[in-house]
């Protein structure tokens, strides 16, 4: 590698790669639960950590698993990375390790980690404390009451709120509590956490990272010595990525600038062809200049990800005929695939919240979600124009 530090894309191709002596150009599978050793004292160095090697899949000391935590921690700049079987085990471990004395979300965020938060560890007595986006004068109050964790998304799923990093960390560690910013929606290629404040970024590799609709999976970065805390919840807890998996993301992470940067593109020409069409009340996309947050995207953001959402004029009957009337977006509960995908929060991610919290989110019944592919812009804006046919203006 050359001695400056490698463009994003080809830190994407190369960083953590192995030298395989059979001269794959790739970081081969092990698929493997346990690795043997030549004597005792061979192990107890593994064990006690004296020497780096190979020893339990499940504890992560896995070759193939090895490369592909080095190559994530490249991609976001940070000194480690731990990689999960799913982004809400690598929240969960977060939140144990990290949160036990207070965590504060906020903005919205996922249905399953609003549950979490504010369910599952309510019952294991861990406080939880929410803020919209637009209540950050409530921040000190909570982080004054011994919070030691603030979480976010930004954007936020689903109304693609933009959160400033950087402002929300120096608050925060004012007060010593760290911060985690969930990076899914942009992934490293649109955002760098790290750079900009945070102390952890964490992923649903499932989404961008993955790329492709093959894989369930979770990373999360940050300073080795933070991301030491959260090693043992993830192997107790038995969280760890399978190594088929790990390798199948690490395919994934070789595209993944080429495919973010197309897909940012695209989701820029859809959106500002749904701001012109009658049918559509409202577009929620940080690259419009109108978007109530584009200033803060503008700056902490090189591109504004893959993913729009449309209110539909009407309501939830007229959205539901939309949706249901697309033919090249399939109706699928996620984001960041090769192929476009569409859903509706109030049926899916959102669904378990009641109506009057999805109301004080902004989330209302004739919202509709893209997540944006690598089809040609012009054949996805046909379709949406002739799902939208019929709709009042």
């Amino acid at each position: 590698m050359p001695n400056k530090e490698p463009g994003l894309a080809t830190r994407c191709v190369h960083a953590g790669e192995m030298q395989d002596p059979h001269g794959s150009p790739h970081t081969p599978l092990y698929q493997t639960t346990t690795f043997k050793f030549a004597s005792s004292a061979d192990l107890l160095d593994v064990v006690e950590g004296r020497k780096p090697g190979s020893l339990y899949t499940r504890y992560g000391l896995n070759p193939t698993i090895r490369a592909l935590e080095e190559k994530l921690a490249a991609l976001e700049g940070a000194e480690a990375a731990w990689v999960f079987c799913s982004g809400m085990a690598a929240e969960a471990a977060l939140f144990f390790a990290h949160g036990r004395k207070g965590i504060v979300c906020i903005g919205d965020a996922y249905g399953g980690t609003l549950e979490l938060l504010s369910s599952q560890l309510n019952d294991l007595n861990i406080p939880a404390y929410f803020l919209l986006g637009s209540e950050l004068e409530g921040l000190k109050a909570y982080l004054e009451l011994g919070a030691s964790l603030v979480f976010f998304e930004t954007p936020t799923n689903p109304t693609l709120e933009v959160l400033d990093i950087a402002r929300i960390s120096g608050i925060a560690h004012e007060y010593g509590a760290l911060v985690a910013v969930d990076n899914t929606f942009a992934s490293p290629v649109n955002q760098p956490p790290l750079a900009l404040g945070a102390d952890f970024a964490v992923h649903s590799a499932t989404k961008y990272l993955g790329g492709h609709s093959d894989i369930t999976a979770g990373a999360l970065m940050g300073s080795a010595h933070l991301l030491a805390t959260v090693w043992n919840w993830r192997k107790n807890l038995g969280s760890m990525i399978a190594p088929e998996t790990a390798s199948l993301l690490m395919r994934s992470l070789r595209t993944l600038t080429v495919r973010v940067e197309r897909q940012n593109a695209t989701a820029l020409a859809v959106a500002q062809s749904m701001q012109r069409h009658p049918g559509v009340a409202r577009v929620l996309y940080p690259g419009l200049p109108d978007f109530p947050g584009h200033a803060t995207a503008k700056a902490q953001m090189s591109g504004f990800g893959g993913v729009l959402t449309l209110e539909v004029k009407g309501g939830y009957e007229d959205a539901v005929r939309m949706v249901d009337r697309l033919k090249l977006f399939a109706i699928a509960p996620s984001l960041g695939g090769v192929e476009s995908l569409v859903t509706m929060p109030v049926t899916t991610t959102h669904h378990g919240l009641s109506a009057e919290e999805r109301a004080r989110r902004g989330i209302s019944d004739s919202m509709v979600r893209l997540s944006v592919g690598l089809e040609d812009a012009a054949d996805l804006i046909e379709d949406l124009e002739q799902a939208l046919g019929g709709i009042p203006g």
